[in-house]
This record gives structure tokens, C-alpha cells and sequence, in this order.
């Protein structure tokens, strides 16, 4: 879509989405699964300004912004945190891992509803208003399931590591690393082949 003031809102309108429903995901589960830590602090709820971190998400729509004035920006941001404590589950390594991959998840079939709503109704204006839902979301999902801290595919990568594995210095040193790899533009070349055939499963270019 060509920018526009209603393009830029539900692009931003898609990101709170997005991010509301992956960190819901989280609580969801981790509460789920025993650990009532994000229950008790507010976070098993839908309302996007409990979800929204005041540096990170602001600067993921800061970016949308951006890019829709055609200012070559990169969109990196994160939600506020949920709290977890992985000791609480009956498998901690299992149980953080299956709290971390609810939010990718959570954005998948999100990804999925919106692209089976634009299927069944076959409608071009209303495919252009679901296409940023489906796109954010799609990102959203592939980005964190990188395995790489404090991305959610660490946790997940973590359940299947030797108990030898000291992953504590995998924390220290992977934000250095994803930080590397998104500013040189490395992650991007990455990623892309997997978010372009993601987009096209779910109807992105062909809608």
C-alpha cells in the first residue's frame, strides 16, 4: 500500500495487535503451566498499554513512521517483558521453553485468522486493510523465534542443551550478538527467505 495517513494507522494499529496478543501468550501460559508471577502482576489481559514498553515499543512505532514517510528505517522495538520464573514449573527448562514459543505461536495463527479472513471474502480493499496485520505479525513470529537472547527462540533452544551448558554467558553475550547482526544488516539477509515464504503461505503477494 502507498503511504498514507490510514495506512500508517493501521500499521500501527497491527503492531499493538501483534505485540498485545504475543505477550498475553506468555502470561497465558506461564500461569497455565504454574507460574502466577505475570497473573499477579496484571499481564494475562488483552489491554495493549500493559504489554506496551515505553522505550521499545515506541521505538518499533517510531520506525513504522518512519518507513511510511520513506525514510529507511529499521524496525527494532520489543514489549514490555512478562515476568516468569521457571522455577515454579514442574520442568522449568520445558516449561520456559513453552512459555517462550506461545508468543510466536500466538502470532502465527493470528497471521493464519487474518489471511483466511481475506481468503474467504475475496474483497481487494479489505485484503489492503488485513495485509499489515498479517505482515506484523508474520515478522513478529519469525524475529523472535531466532535462537539467539533474549530472543524467545533462546528458551526454546535452551530445553533441548546438555544441563552442562552454562547459559548464563549465553545471556551476557547474545544481545551483543543480535545487536551485531541487526545493524550490520547480517540478520536481515538471514531471515528474509523465511519471512518472504511465511508471507507467501499466508497470502502476502498473491492477495
Amino acid at each position: 500500500m502507498e503511504f498514507s495517513i490510514i495506512s500508517l494507522i493501521l500499521s500501527i494499529i497491527a503492531f499493538l495487535v501483534a505485540i498485545t496478543i504475543h505477550e498475553f501468550a506468555h502470561a497465558w501460559t506461564a500461569n497455565y503451566l504454574g507460574d502466577n508471577t505475570a497473573k499477579h502482576d496484571g499481564r494475562v489481559t488483552l489491554n495493549p498499554i500493559t504489554h506496551f514498553d515505553p522505550i521499545g515499543s515506541s521505538m518499533i512505532l517510531i520506525g513504522l513512521v518512519l518507513q511510511a514517510f520513506g525514510i529507511s528505517a529499521t524496525l527494532f522495538g520489543w514489549g514490555k517483558p512478562v515476568p516468569v520464573n521457571p522455577g515454579r514449573f514442574k520442568n522449568p527448562r520445558t516449561g520456559w521453553a513453552l512459555v517462550s514459543f506461545a508468543g510466536p505461536l500466538s502470532n502465527l495463527a493470528l497471521a493464519l485468522v487474518f489471511s483466511l479472513v481475506v481468503k474467504m471474502t475475496g474483497n481487494l480493499t479489505f485484503a489492503n486493510i488485513l495485509e499489515p496485520f498479517i505482515i506484523l505479525n508474520v515478522v513478529l513470529a519469525v524475529f523472535n523465534l531466532i535462537p539467539i537472547p533474549p530472543l524467545d527462540g533462546s528458551k526454546i533452544l535452551y530445553a533441548f542443551l546438555p544441563e552442562s551448558v552454562d547459559i548464563h554467558q549465553l545471556e551476557t553475550a547474545g544481545p551483543f550478538i543480535l545487536l551485531f547482526l541487526i545493524f550490520t544488516g547480517t540478520l536481515h539477509t538471514i531471515i528474509w527467505p523465511v519471512i518472504s515464504m511465511a508471507m507467501g503461505l499466508f497470502g502476502i503477494g498473491t492477495i
